[in-house]
């Protein structure tokens, strides 16, 4: 596993590394040679999910990755998605059961007799929310996955968990970036030993989801602001994604890069040579803009 200081913890028995590479977006012809790849510049996080629908090549990639570095499968932290429903999409929510039936699903698909993280993708379960939870808390009990979390939930969703007294999710995944920061939903996260995991790190770049069926959000107004951290970024003489990936490892956040370009991903996990100074940190804050454009949960009683 990686240095633990660049890792953060989940729970009594697992830390996630600091910097993971992310999978979304990225074709199942690309899938498995990318994260082959990563593993051999020395990334130890994987993250996917069945909605992404490459979690097979992902799994290819992995066993290829550990076996072209020499590695074991504890040497590598894995994360992956249960798709829970959304009826909004004539897609019917899971219940308990099917949950347990589509982690078996899942580790099949990756190859591996474990996760390290399972999380559930969206709060879209609606009535059977809790129903999934509790199935993840089995599959947590038997083995199947190191830590249990969700992705996507908000404070209200949050609180439907810790109303009932049932365990609390060891980590949500979220949009978090210096445009979108959600200081409250953080705080009741950490106030309630929920690690956040960030994703979407690099929305403020001019760069960000310009390719056709990217689904970007974002307005004309942050399309044209997309230098905004250029200068921050060539005080500490790094790139713009360095030092967004920076911010949020220093805020405590485990980030998910993707890039499938060898030098890119190699500047993603050098973030740990420099560090944003205090004053830098407290103007970031106040560049927060809301919610954030990379995905939204809509009516929370859903």
């Amino acid at each position: 596993m990686s240095n633990p200081d660049h890792s953060f913890p989940l729970n009594a028995n697992t830390s996630i590394p600091a910097v993971g590479y992310g999978t979304y977006l990225i074709s199942n012809e690309d899938a498995q040679a990318a994260v082959s790849t990563a593993i051999g510049i020395g990334y130890r996080h994987i993250d996917t999910a069945s909605g992404y629908q490459n979690e097979s090549e992902v799994g290819a990639g992995i066993r290829e990755g550990l076996k072209n570095t020499n590695q074991t499968r504890d040497n590598i932290f894995v994360t992956t998605k249960l798709w829970p429903g959304n009826p909004a999409w004539g897609d019917a929510p899971k219940t308990g059961a099917e949950t347990l039936v589509e982690c078996d699903a899942s580790l099949s698909r990756l190859g591996l007799d474990y996760v390290d993280l399972y999380l559930i993708h969206a709060p879209y379960g609606g009535d059977l929310r809790l129903e999934q939870w509790e199935a993840l808390l089995d599959i947590q009990k038997a083995g199947k996955a190191r830590a249990v979390g969700v992705s996507n939930f908000n404070q209200q969703h949050l609180d439907e968990i810790k109303e009932t007294g049932l365990a609390m999710p060891d980590a949500n995944q979220i949009e978090l970036h210096p445009w979108s920061q959600k200081p409250d939903l953080v705080a009741y996260m950490l106030a309630n030993d929920i690690a956040p995991i960030a994703y979407s790190s690099l929305v403020p770049l001019s760069t960000w989801r310009i390719e056709d069926g990217q689904g970007s959000a974002k307005t004309d107004e942050m399309k044209a602001d997309g230098g905004a951290f250029r200068g921050m970024a060539a005080k500490y003489n790094v790139t713009e994604a360095q030092f967004l990936l920076r911010w949020g490892v220093q805020k405590g956040y485990a980030v998910l890069p993707k890039s499938l370009n060898p030098n890119r991903m190699r500047q993603n996990l050098d973030l740990f040579s420099f560090e944003i100074d205090a004053a830098d940190m407290n103007q970031i804050v106040t560049m927060d803009r809301g919610d954030g454009v990379a995905w939204m949960t809509g009516d929370p009683s859903k």
